[in-house]
């Protein structure tokens, strides 16, 4: 399947220099892709900060996570053109 089949969810909170970092990396990709992706505020659902307050930011491909503190372009490019499309969870 294409790239763009997938999406790319970037879990950060306020204030996380990480997350802008992570954030740029995925604006790039999914926009040279043609990727949709969207970012979750974590601190707005206790469950997710419980889950990944010391991991942040995380990217989640397809409702799986991909990477955590720090996103790998090279490594996040080779997951949209390589793996099939999960179904949304």
């Amino acid at each position: 399947m294409a790239a763009r089949d997938h999406r790319i969810t970037l879990l950060s909170k306020p204030g996380c220099h990480l997350c802008d970092e992570a954030r740029a990396v995925i604006e790039r990709v999914a926009d040279e892709l043609g990727v949709a992706w969207e970012e979750r505020d974590i601190t707005a659902s206790a469950e997710e900060t419980e889950a990944y307050w010391d991991k942040i930011p995380v990217t989640l491909v397809d409702g799986v996570v991909h990477d955590f503190w720090r996103v790998s372009e090279k490594r996040l490019r080779e997951a949209l053109r390589s793996r099939p499309p999960h179904e949304h969870r």
